[in-house]
């Protein structure tokens, strides 16, 4: 939807010569961010709503993104004036010399309060600033209040280790004859995500490096365990917030946007809190999205400008309250905010400041590979706990697959694994 400049009244009785800057030229606004019909809806009439110019905000998909970008930087013209995505949707832009540097902006709007730590990532391993920090998310678990009474003893729900989660839901299902434990396994569900920023990291303190090591065959033969306990109908769990608001489930992981519903519309009845900690640590894993202008951005002024709004304090919180993603700078929190979002932002805070927290970094220089990076995970997700393989020998499979992706890439370590020089290795 366009937005379009608005100006004040005159006033009357008075002749008035307006001498205005030129009106900015529409900003066409690519997007690997918000894709779902209600997050884009939200974004053109809520958040965009208070820019002072016309924008037509496109989600896509990654490959397609991609693909679009690389190719109007080598036409050497484009119609792209900004985009948004993830910290590894950039690094391939920039291999391909397709982003222009933004130093001047961020150091226009520094005195923001950015999280440093995305600040740095926006340079993407380099000296100039590549995209400025927009927005921040994670996952966490949530709980039905009815689940705190079977806790293991001594546990606390804010510094639950893997064990523990396992006996927790062994509890539940002891008690009430139900498999009340769920994650979001289905098609459309974010289940690689668990296993690359929170199994993985927890047990292994890396991701693909120790992919086949003994750390990790320990990892999936608890997983295992966990699983038996786990929702049968999460293979075809998409968004935790529905099985959770229909007591399908008590206890669940998934980003923070797919819990939030639930939260927001039964904060009495539901926790947010931080996921477990296995031998290595507290794995995590931050989204942090960027905003970036294509070399071949054809109104560069304009699309500053749109960077500088949807980095507005405000704008921020507007943009936690209609989608979720939280604020990457210093913003004060309304009276009235939300108590879900408030339930779910604590967590996402403890989570983060947690003494033992691994944070993982979602799958950076693979580009068009990152689907295949996915699918080794959820397969081998399949191989050993929905059919029950051995758990070597899928891992020594799936290496094969997982080693020929990063390579065929070039892809290097993320972190939690130790930097390489070249493409990651599987060890």
């Amino acid at each position: 939807m366009r937005r379009r400049r608005r100006f004040g009244p005159i006033v009357a009785g008075l002749a008035i010569v307006l001498l205005s800057a030129p009106a900015l030229a529409e900003v066409i606004f690519l997007s690997t961010q918000l894709r779902p019909i209600e997050e884009a809806e939200a974004m053109r009439q809520e958040i965009l709503k208070g820019f002072q110019g016309e924008v037509d905000f496109i989600p896509e998909m990654e490959g397609p993104f991609t693909s679009r970008i690389i190719a109007e930087a080598e036409a050497g013209e484009g119609s792209v004036g900004l985009i948004g995505g993830q910290h590894g949707d950039m690094s391939p832009l920039l291999q391909e010399g397709a982003l222009d540097p933004v130093d001047d902006v961020m150091q226009a709007i520094e005195d923001r309060g950015f999280v440093e730590s995305f600040v740095e990532l926006g340079k993407l391993g380099g000296d100039e600033q590549y995209y400025v920090p927009w927005m921040q998310a994670t996952y966490i678990m949530a709980a039905n209040k009815q689940a705190l009474e079977h806790l293991p003893d001594g546990a606390d729900v804010n510094s639950l280790t893997y064990q523990q989660l396992i006996q927790w839901a062994a509890n539940i299902e002891q008690a009430t004859g139900k498999r009340l434990l769920g994650f979001p396994a289905g098609p459309q569900g974010l289940m690689h995500r668990f296993f690359q920023g929170y199994l993985y990291p927890s047990y292994t303190g890396g991701v693909v490096r120790p992919y086949k090591s003994a750390a990790a065959v320990q990892m999936w033969q608890d997983f295992k365990e966990l699983w038996a306990h786990v929702n049968p109908r999460s293979t075809g769990f998409a968004f935790m917030q529905e099985p959770l608001l229909a007591g399908e489930v008590w206890i669940a992981w998934d980003h923070t946007a797919r819990l939030l519903e639930a939260l927001r519309q039964r904060p009495d009845d539901f926790v947010a809190f931080p996921v477990p900690a296995g031998p290595e640590g507290r794995g995590y894993m931050p989204v942090v999205a960027g905003l970036a202008i294509p070399r071949t951005s054809p109104d560069r002024a304009a699309a500053v400008e749109l960077i500088e709004y949807l980095t507005e304090p405000e704008v921020q919180v507007t943009t936690l309250q209609q989608v979720g993603f939280y604020p990457v700078v210093e913003a004060e929190l309304p009276q009235d905010l939300d108590e879900g979002i408030r339930l779910a932002g604590a967590a996402i805070q403890a989570q983060a400041s947690a003494p033992d927290a691994v944070p993982s970094l979602l799958p950076v220089g693979l580009g068009d590979a990152a689907r295949e990076l996915n699918k080794v995970f959820l397969d081998s997700f399949q191989r050993i706990v929905i059919r029950g393989q051995e758990v070597q020998a899928a891992l020594d499979t799936e290496a094969g697959n997982l080693a020929r992706i990063v390579e065929g890439a070039g892809a290097a370590c993320w972190p939690p694994d130790a930097p390489s020089d070249g493409p990651c290795p599987v060890e």
